[in-house]
């Protein structure tokens, strides 16, 4: 199978908040911070294994990519504070956050459809070493049935039932088309499998108790390209700013032309010789 790769909730249980998709410490947590307190251990591992003991605030959420103050409110919503004048201890809440994530045991991983994308994420190693091994794959493709990628032999997507209930699969990802999606979603829900990710350029229909994550790389790209396109009028604006100045300078054949102004880039000058 194969599948043209928002990346969001596309169903999600609302725990005390209409944005929030679990509980800490009898906290609502908003699915954001779920986000970024991801971010956060992925960093403190990082820390870890340069022997990093203690960060501050700030350094910590310099490397993550946001400000302290939403740092500490994170932190705040599983019940880790730091020391003042100290910060945190690394490898305490590094732990303190895997038990939040729920990371503190394994989450075996069936993976559905094993075209371009999906031969890519059953070959990739690197989700066994954060605690999701990929322990299942799946394909109705005859080409596929039978053989093996990473030690895993692909098996039938009709089977998907009984060999998730044999591995004690917890999360299920499709990276079918389509049209096939709708049904491998269906076969995992029937095994069992609560959470999945999505890979499919289309919504999937579960039960209240299913969690799915939608991951769409062309929406990605198109948002990248809204950016692009924003940017690009503002030094359109820019540029047209610059020719309206009232102050002129002379060009080739000694007519006065208006002062461009120097070059800017995020609206900062840059000397060009």
């Amino acid at each position: 199978m194969t599948s043209p790769p928002q990346a969001g909730p596309e169903s999600s249980r609302a725990l005390g908040d209409a944005s929030a998709t679990g509980t800490a410490h009898g906290r609502a947590v908003p699915e954001a911070t779920v986000a970024r307190l991801a971010v956060y251990l992925r960093m403190l591992g990082e820390l870890a294994e340069r022997g990093t003991e203690t960060v501050s605030s700030d350094e910590l959420a310099a490397v993550c990519g946001v400000n302290s103050a939403k740092l500490r409110k994170d932190l705040s919503y599983v019940g880790s504070h730091g020391i003042r004048g100290v910060g945190y201890e690394v490898g305490p809440l590094l732990r303190h956050l895997e038990s939040a994530l729920g990371l503190t045991h394994r989450q075996p991983v069936a993976l559905v459809g094993i075209g371009n994308l999906g031969h890519a994420l059953a070959g990739y190693g690197g989700f066994g070493g954060r605690g999701f091994p990929v322990t299942a794959l799946f394909d109705v493709d005859p080409d596929l049935v039978g053989i093996k990628i990473n030690g895993i032999v692909v098996d039938h997507v009709r089977d998907i039932p009984d060999v998730c209930r044999e591995r004690d699969v917890t999360i299920g990802m499709i990276a079918t088309p389509a049209p096939a999606a709708q049904g491998a979603c269906d076969l995992l829900v029937r095994a069992g499998v609560s959470c999945i990710l999505n890979f499919a350029p289309v919504f999937l229909q579960v039960p209240e108790q299913v969690e799915v994550r939608k991951v769409d790389l062309a929406v990605e790209l198109q948002i990248l390209a809204f950016h692009v396109a924003r940017r690009h009028l503002a030094g359109l604006d820019s540029d047209r700013s610059g020719h309206d100045a009232s102050t002129p300078h002379f060009v080739r054949g000694g007519r006065p032309a208006p002062d461009q102004g120097p070059a800017t880039v995020n609206g900062h000058a840059v000397v060009t010789s």
